[in-house]
């Protein structure tokens, strides 16, 4: 029986009967009929970053309310940051093209929420709005920042190792980004 089974190995015309391997065997996937056999690693990436995107968006919206801040949304704290920063002017168009987002309204929303709570305002001029964070809404982003340091922050060990993944992790998610957004385009060019 073992001439038989080095027989086969020694002969390349001889072939063994294969058995189709599931590419989504032993990955931690959500939907293991989208695993691909060329790149089955991206149905795993994928899953950590839905896992990631709700994480990160719960603590958003907990730390904000920790900074005495409640009832907002993901978006409403993604904003205010982004209007905060670096206490420059932004237009909506700003805003949506900075943060990625495709649908007007929804930053639109933010904007008119965050200012009827006092923590953004806006001045028009001519056709176009210009927001600045209000004294209120710097002083929210100050306060996340610091429930940010104490909650978050104990996590991380600062080091310059980890901070070589984390950069390194950045700009992984920004490619994946944009093949996203270019597959979302080809799709939608498909579609029509």
């Amino acid at each position: 029986m073992a001439k038989r089974t080095a027989a086969k190995v020694a002969n390349p015309t001889v072939r063994e009967k294969t058995v189709p391997v599931d590419p989504a065997e032993g990955r931690i996937v959500s939907s293991a009929h989208l695993v691909s056999a060329k790149v089955p690693e991206l149905s795993e990436t994928e899953f950590g970053m839905i896992l990631a995107w709700h994480a990160f968006s719960r603590w958003m919206m907990r730390c904000m309310a920790a900074a005495g801040v409640s009832d907002m949304t993901p978006m409403d704290v993604l904003v205010l940051h982004h209007v905060a920063h670096r206490q420059s002017e932004k237009k909506l168009a700003d805003v949506c093209f900075v943060l990625n987002v495709e649908d007007t309204h929804v930053v639109s929303y933010s904007l008119k929420k965050l200012s009827g709570m006092g923590l953004v305002q806006g001045e028009k001029r001519g056709k176009e709005v210009f927001f600045t964070a209000t004294e209120a809404g710097r002083a929210a982003c100050l306060r996340y920042r610091d429930v940010r340091e104490a909650c978050l922050l104990p996590g991380f060990s600062g080091d310059a190792d980890e901070n070589a993944r984390l950069g390194d992790l950045a700009r992984l998610l920004r490619t994946l980004s944009g093949r996203y957004d270019q597959a979302a385009r080809a799709a939608s060019a498909a579609a029509q």
